[in-house]
């Protein structure tokens, strides 16, 4: 049976405090905003790719990208991005979403293919990176199975924020990546982590 190739799901409702605020995903790194390279990396990735942001759509409009707002008012974190994902995905008739997140300019080429391959029993996986013996997950990178998608939005309106107090519930899979000689997942959160970003691609 073939497997069925996921949508994608970027993460960008942060709101960069460390950065002075605004939209982090819009940072140019190297000619190219944060986002946009996101997109360059997962967008071969997947069948569709939407942007989980809240405010303004309008203000994504030149990604050309469904823009993804999430259902609860008090907008609790990633995960309610993450329920959001898969409610369009159910629509859509998929059974599962990889989601990124929108500042991780570096992100594994072969993301899916490993977070599909790693599936815990209830279909959900996580990234994770191997540390000095210490595994540490990536939990903005993962596999999530539309089925779920109840229980997320029952455990958010339980006051559920944090993304492994969930998954953890369920069983995740974890796909592990190597760091060395960079961490996929290297995400900018300072100018000091943009300007290595910004090294980095023009190294």
């Amino acid at each position: 049976m073939p497997v069925i190739q996921p949508h994608g799901l970027i993460l960008a409702g942060g709101r960069a405090t460390r950065m002075g605020g605004g939209d982090k995903g819009r940072l140019p790194v190297g000619g190219r905003s944060l986002v946009e390279r996101v997109i360059d990396r997962i967008g071969p990735q997947v069948d569709a790719l939407a942007l989980s942001a809240n405010g303004p759509p309008g203000r994504w409009a030149d990604l050309g990208l469904p823009v993804l707002a999430d259902a609860d008012p008090d907008r609790p974190g990633p995960l309610a991005g993450v329920l959001a994902g898969l409610d369009w995905a159910a629509g859509q008739g998929r059974p599962h979403i990889v989601t990124a997140a929108a500042d991780t300019p570096f992100l594994p080429p072969d993301l899916v293919p490993r977070l599909l391959a790693a599936a815990g029993p209830t279909g959900l996986a996580l990234a994770a990176t191997r540390d000095d013996d210490r595994v540490r997950p990536q939990p903005t990178f993962g596999l999530w199975p539309t089925a779920l998608r109840d229980d997320l939005r029952a455990a958010l309106a339980q006051g559920t924020r944090k993304i492994l107090a969930w998954t953890d519930r369920h069983e995740a899979g974890l796909a592990l990546f190597p760091t060395a000689p960079l961490d996929p997942f290297f995400n900018v959160n300072t100018p000091e982590d943009l300007q290595r970003a910004e090294d980095l691609a023009c190294g």
